[in-house]
């Protein structure tokens, strides 16, 4: 008998009501690289949650739409948990939005895939807009409760937009339908959940709060001096970003204050702004068209010689760069949670970041990081500054910034989304949980 079938024939718990969940990203696979388009927190929460329930004994699908031709049709991250790749539209890429018309075709696909395969599902999860509308199609064939997670919310985005393409009005419109119709929507962070009560219109007994998870094990504080040494990074301060290439993680304001961090210091002391997201180009000479413009605004602000682009990192790898860095960036305009942040901070990173959205929870201000305005690159540059030149205050923070960190562990996580959905599948509805005391502890 193989491993994986050996696994999957584990003995569940004697209570369980939830044996197998189906999970839909339609727009993005949960094992894309991290900092690639379309590839971040989203990717990492739906992986860990499937890995998390599998280790409680829960099968997980998670079906995503196919984007290239060579992707294998079924991939195991876990013994229970598996990565579904379903046919719609073209093998592509497809700009988001363009998703929306195949998403009849992939949700009959999948429910035909669950014909052939003899499995059937308890509940479905969908994250994000489009992956929302699929479940929603999904409840024709198969009747069982759906829980939606947004991830991020268009009317939020379009708020911090700036110049940036906004999101579209179909996009506004499905977000404030699917609030109706979904059994239940889990905000992030309480904010969020009077976004959806008082903007959507959602009913507050149907919005759940439940923050995202996070590997403790992983993302654990390490020697600074040895993930230099593995990284290839010198022994300077060093400032870290994590993230796609987006308009709403203020990279503008992240250079702009970079640029006016560096002129205070002397050539020789002042720190380097190690960048990780974006593309390389294949040879690793050059940057793909996602990373090339912020390669060429470094160059603008005589910083380029200040900044080392590492391009995407797997998920594996990010603790050593947490690990080797000084201090972390964060000036997103808009963030649900803030992923990067917290697994900084897990790592015992200090953080300086917006004061904005999720971060606005997840960042303990004054004891695991700084929270300053938004788009406001002097603020960011102050703060930075104050935790590389003050040895002290760091240290005090980087206990601080492990402590904060350990309320979001996938122990407590896990357990109350499964908790959720059991009481969902039994036929509760309305007021089944609100975790937001997580983010008061």
């Amino acid at each position: 008998m193989s491993v994986v079938v050996a696994e999957r024939l584990r003995p569940r718990v004697a209570s369980q009501r939830v044996e197998r969940i189906a999970m839909l990203t339609v727009h993005t696979s949960p094992v894309a690289t991290l900092g690639s388009r379309d590839a971040g927190g989203l990717n990492v929460h739906v992986r860990e949650l499937a890995r998390q329930f599998d280790a409680i004994g829960v099968d997980v699908d998670i079906f995503t739409r196919r984007s290239d031709p060579v992707t294998p049709e079924i991939q195991h991250i876990s013994p229970r948990a598996r990565v579904v790749t379903i046919d719609a539209g073209p093998p592509a890429e497809v700009f988001k939005d363009d998703i929306f018309c195949y998403l009849p075709e992939f949700s009959s696909e999948v429910a035909l895939f669950s014909l052939r395969d003899g499995v059937r599902y308890d509940i479905i999860h969908s994250h994000y807009w489009l992956s929302g509308w699929a479940a929603h199609l999904l409840r024709r064939y198969w009747n069982v409760p759906v829980v939606h997670t947004f991830h991020t919310l268009a009317h939020l985005k379009n708020a911090v937009a700036g110049s940036s393409r906004p999101e579209s009005v179909m996009r506004l419109q499905v977000e404030r339908r699917l609030v109706d119709i979904v059994d239940t929507v889990i905000a992030p962070n309480p904010d969020e959940r009077a976004e959806l009560v008082w903007r959507l219109g959602g009913n507050n007994a149907n919005i759940c709060t439940i923050p995202p998870g996070i590997d403790l094990d992983l993302f654990t504080p390490r020697d600074a001096h040895v993930a230099r040494r593995k990284l290839g990074l010198p022994e300077r301060p060093l400032v870290l970003f994590v993230g796609r290439i987006d308009a709403v993680k203020g990279i503008d304001t992240l250079l702009d204050a970079f640029a006016a961090l560096v002129r205070t210091y002397a050539p020789e002391e002042s720190p380097l702004l190690v960048f990780v997201g974006g593309s390389l180009a294949d040879n690793g000479n050059g940057f793909g068209d996602d990373l090339q413009p912020v390669v060429t605004r470094a160059e603008e602000l005589g910083i380029r010689d200040n900044v080392l682009f590492r391009g995407s990192a797997p998920q594996e790898l990010l603790p050593d760069y947490y690990a080797a860095a000084t201090v972390g960036a964060v000036p997103s305009r808009y963030e649900s949670f803030g992923l990067v942040a917290v697994e900084a901070m897990a790592c015992g990173l200090p953080v300086v970041a917006s004061r904005a959205g999720g971060l606005k929870f997840t960042v303990d201000d004054e004891v695991s990081g700084l929270l300053v305005h938004p788009s406001d690159p002097k603020a960011l540059a102050d703060g930075l500054r104050r935790i590389i030149d003050n040895p002290g205050l760091r240290a005090s923070m980087q206990v601080g910034a492990r402590q904060t960190a350990i309320r979001f562990s996938w122990q407590a996580i896990a357990p109350a989304m499964l908790n959720l959905y059991e009481r969902l599948v039994e036929g509760e509805r309305g007021d089944l949980c609100c975790l937001g005391e997580i983010y008061a502890s």
